[in-house]
């Protein structure tokens, strides 16, 4: 699963790898060639939303090297569109969410707060994608905290990276939606203090990392985001962005997961395209 080079770096892999930096030694690979054109299916209680949304990711993805999924949820109009949505990629820092809503669960089963060096971790691991903090949180949790929280979230595809290794944790597009929407909504998993609190990390995000599932976000409509971008030997760069958004008529989640890209920003790049076209459809329906 690991590159020998990277084993022999455990330490620095440990940190570095969730957020993505190039651990030095481990070569990029060349990105897949150009995968066919996707089939991207969409229902909607508008007939006509669902055609377009389909019709317009599909455009936008089409000469785009690599393997991109998506998912995207319109409580408003019950819409849903998915691509790929079981495919495994590495988390990379995305999985800081799951690392906090997990904290938040645990401590709710105990009626506690978080403590103030908790909430000091937590809000560099969301707002700065720091890796140290997700470390020290991941080591606090435990595999079986972790586990258990995903077996309460229905994320069963989820696979927690091993040996502390966060950054490598397979997530789908299914579960990052299913817990996007377990942030979005009232429900028995995370309560509605829980849910307000990392939404309002989600959205304190230093600017140089609002790239993304935000991108042509229309004015009026509020954003929460989380990336995660990583490279490694094969598969090039792994590049995902996953957020809510709530305005305009619409209260809707987005995940968009990649990897076999060039480099980091040809991954947003792809991202962007489309995050803008899903936006702009929702917008005018």
């Amino acid at each position: 699963m690991t590159h020998p080079t990277v084993r022999r770096r455990r330490g620095l892999v440990a940190t570095a790898f969730g957020a993505g930096f190039l651990i030095t030694g481990v070569a990029v690979a060349t990105p897949a060639a150009a995968a066919a054109t996707p089939t991207v299916s969409c229902t909607s209680s508008k007939a006509a939303l669902a055609a377009k949304l389909k019709k317009d990711i599909t455009a936008a993805l089409v000469g785009r090297t690599g393997t991109v999924g998506v998912g995207l949820y319109d409580r408003t109009t019950n819409t849903t569109c998915t691509l790929r949505a079981t495919t495994a990629y590495d988390s990379a820092s995305v999985v800081k969410v799951t690392v906090l809503s997990a904290l938040l669960w645990d401590a709710q089963k105990t009626g506690r707060a978080l403590t103030s060096r908790e909430k000091s971790l937590a809000t560099a691991m969301i707002t700065k994608s720091d890796n140290a903090a997700t470390s020290t949180l991941w080591t606090q949790l435990g595999p079986t905290k972790i586990k258990n929280f995903l077996t309460a979230a229905k994320m069963t595809l989820t696979k927690p990276g091993a040996n502390g290794y966060w950054g490598l944790t397979q997530i789908t597009v299914t579960d990052e939606q299913k817990l996007l929407n377990l942030l979005t909504a009232k429900n028995t998993v995370l309560t509605d203090a829980s849910r307000a609190y990392v939404n309002q990390l989600m959205g304190q995000v230093v600017s140089a990392q609002r790239w993304g599932t935000p991108y042509g976000v229309p004015a009026g409509v509020t954003w929460h985001v989380k990336n995660g971008w990583l490279s490694r030997a094969t598969l090039g760069w792994r590049v995902h962005s996953v957020g809510t958004f709530k305005g305009g008529g619409h209260d809707y989640t987005m995940t968009v997961l990649t990897h076999g890209n060039s480099t980091m920003n040809y991954g947003i790049a792809t991202i962007q395209g489309v995050a803008k076209v899903i936006h702009k459809d929702l917008a005018a329906s």
